[in-house]
């Protein structure tokens, strides 16, 4: 019985012997194997790999390309603009070593790279003017004035951050906007400019419908002109063919046209009742009155 209890107390202890003694790397990490706090080797291949229990312990550190963000921060640029920059990086530990040595977690990784990115960032843009951080419409993706400053940007973090073991893949900018200030500033002015541009066009438009207005104007007054000249022509000769067919009438019968002159009279002189007309009896306007067969042989004066 105490040799099975001594051969189960062996075998635990070989397995956990032999549990301690392997380690497993996968395919997005790499390892050090640390001896009492003091790196002995790295291990980069995935894999089962093999330590001293007991006396060594492995840490794992991520291979694959890691993000971080950094603090969107007001920046003032060569023109002596103010912006807001809000970029990002992109990184990968390649020197596993070192970067244990200098950095250990990524935590601190992070924020030193926060720094370094906030360090060029603030020594590129204050000698960049504004336009330049802008993106041209007619730019490519491969070029193009704010490429070419990312890939400096990217090219002056990385040199800080080799010291670390760490590499940059690349630095971006996200997001550049003016700050709430200027931005309300700029937004003031395009809407005031939008308004005088919006004056303007209206009093264009005025201008013109009263130019129009007045040409209407004028044609309209040439054409009754005209019309009431061609009606005048239309009633003069009207008139004059109307005396010359009376001539006519009374050439051919002056004492019937003497009668009908003298009826028409009659019509338009007694016709109105709210006139009053003092006549002497034996006056002429009465003759074909008083006696038509007799006055017809006289002709009306």
């Amino acid at each position: 019985m105490n040799r099975l209890a001594i051969a189960l107390v062996a075998v635990v202890g070989l397995v956990i012997v032999g549990l301690s003694s392997v380690f497993t790397v996968s395919m997005t990490q790499q390892a050090i194997v640390l001896q009492f706090g003091d790196p002995k080797r790295v291990v980069a291949e995935p894999g089962l790999h093999f330590k001293i229990p007991f006396f060594q312990n492995v840490i794992f550190i991520d291979k694959r390309v890691l993000l971080v963000d950094a603090p969107a921060e007001e920046l003032i640029a060569a023109d002596q603009k103010r912006v807001v920059i809000d970029a990002f990086a992109r990184w990968r530990i390649i020197d596993p070593l070192r970067y244990y040595q200098r950095l250990r977690t990524e935590d601190l990784a992070r924020r030193q790279l926060s720094t370094f990115i906030s360090s060029t960032l603030r020594d590129v843009v204050g000698r960049e003017p504004l336009t330049a951080l802008l993106i041209d419409p007619r730019e490519t993706a491969g070029g193009g004035r704010r490429a070419e400053l990312m890939r400096r940007i990217s090219q002056l973090v990385n040199e800080k951050a080799k010291e670390n073991g760490i590499e940059i893949v690349d630095v971006r900018i996200r997001r550049a906007d003016l700050p709430d200030a200027n931005s309300q500033a700029i937004f003031q002015r395009m809407r005031t400019e939008r308004d005088q541009e919006a004056k303007l066009i209206r009093a264009t438009g005025q201008e013109a419908a009263q130019k129009r207005r007045a040409e209407a104007d004028r044609e309209a007054t040439v054409i009754l002109a005209n019309a009431k000249r061609d009606s005048e022509i239309k009633r003069g000769e009207g008139d004059g063919e109307a005396i010359k067919i009376f001539a006519d009438a009374f050439g051919k019968d002056p004492v019937f046209f003497a009668f009908y002159r003298s009826m028409q009279a009659y019509r338009e002189a007694l016709s109105d009742k709210s006139t009053t007309m003092v006549l002497s009896p034996d006056s002429d306007f009465f003759r074909f009155l008083d006696n038509v067969a007799g006055a017809a042989g006289t002709p009306a004066k």
